[in-house]
């Protein structure tokens, strides 16, 4: 891979998490997804399912500011994200899946409502459109998570797929 194919996937890693897009990830851009996904899934913040994601976004912003918030501004830039969260996320990918199971497992509950830990594919796909992936990267994306075909995404296999994207391999130098 070269520089510039690198840094084009750290763009669209970087905007994952950046919700709002004011050029840094937060608390804010982390309640943004959470409040988000229960106002597509009908779902109230006051609820046991409400109160889990909020609780888990907060966990992943927390996992993330301990990472990569060099400054500890409770923001992390651009800069930081590359340096810090890539780059430990990478070397340590089990981290990743650490800091995001309690938010994406809290996402799953929420989209697949069945309390099984898992969640319908087209269920998925809604709640990834509603996190900022367009239609049909949300399409393939849902369907790749479906590693047995039973039409259900499993929590472990959204933790997997997700630790697996957001670890990038740095360019030869």
């Amino acid at each position: 891979m070269d520089s510039a194919e690198y840094e084009r996937k750290i763009a669209h890693r970087f905007a994952a998490f950046d919700q709002d897009g004011n050029g840094y990830i937060d608390r804010a851009d982390f309640n943004a997804a959470a409040a988000r996904l229960l106002t597509e899934f009908g779902t109230t913040a006051r609820c046991d399912k409400g109160q889990a994601l909020y609780s888990g976004a907060e966990a992943f912003w927390q996992g993330m500011a301990g990472i990569a918030d060099v400054d500890g501004d409770q923001r992390v830039t651009r800069e930081e994200f590359v340096g810090g969260a890539v780059k430990r996320l990478r070397d340590n990918p089990g981290r990743f899946a650490e800091i995001a199971r309690p938010f994406l497992g809290a996402a799953i509950a929420v989209a697949g409502g069945g309390g099984d830990g898992r969640a319908a594919v087209a269920e998925v796909e809604r709640a990834l459109r509603v996190l900022g992936a367009s239609a049909e990267v949300a399409g393939v994306a849902a369907q790749s998570l479906d590693t047995d075909r039973d039409g259900k995404v499993a929590e472990d296999d959204v933790v997997s797929a997700l630790a697996g994207y957001f670890t990038v391999i740095e360019p030869d130098a």
